[in-house]
């Protein structure tokens, strides 16, 4: 399958054009280069950062319909026991 790449104009202020073409230069590479890299990265970083959001609110939904849960002093005791070396299991969900 042939992935079709189709030109986007964007609108930038001539400041901001100035500093793309001198980071261009410092990295050999092209303003075109750098612009498709930041989006590139942009759109990886908040597509994790939705992701995160979305299990929040799932995680927030399934609390709701079945009010399992740990204890912040549950979690606590949990990640100090990691944090000594231990490898201990997750603490049990309960009502």
């Amino acid at each position: 399958m042939t992935t079709i790449v189709r030109p986007v104009a964007i609108k930038i202020d001539p400041e901001v054009k100035a500093r793309m073409q001198r980071l261009a230069e410092a990295r050999h590479r092209t303003p075109h280069w750098l612009m498709r890299e930041a989006i590139n990265q942009y759109v990886e970083r908040e597509e994790k950062r939705e992701a995160f959001r979305q299990e929040g609110i799932q995680a927030w939904n399934d609390y709701q319909a079945t009010g399992l849960h740990v204890t912040h002093e549950e979690a606590d005791a949990w990640l100090a026991r990691l944090e000594a070396g231990e490898d201990a299991e997750p603490p049990t969900c309960h009502v």
